[in-house]
């Protein structure tokens, strides 16, 4: 077979700085003025009614599963 290569080494030096140093980082101040604009109530309404209505059948399934399970444990243990 071939020779293996060895792996270099990597030595890490700490100068003291931390990760949170941000320094150098440029960009918008806290306290400014959002550049978002806010939504209006329709595209927040759209947005919520599309939401409700992909999760309404999964919630009819799981309260359906949960009333059959209900009645299966009780008829197990009040007709027995």
């Amino acid at each position: 077979m071939g020779t293996k290569k060895k792996k270099e080494k990597i030595h890490y030096i700490d100068d003291g700085r931390t990760l949170a140093d941000m320094s150098g980082v440029s960009g918008p101040r806290l306290g400014g003025s959002s550049t978002r604009p806010r939504p209006n109530p329709k595209d927040v309404w759209s947005t919520y009614w599309g939401a409700v209505k992909m999760m309404f059948v999964p919630m009819l399934v799981v309260i359906c599963a949960l009333i059959i399970i209900y009645m299966i444990l009780y008829f197990l243990f009040t007709v027995m």
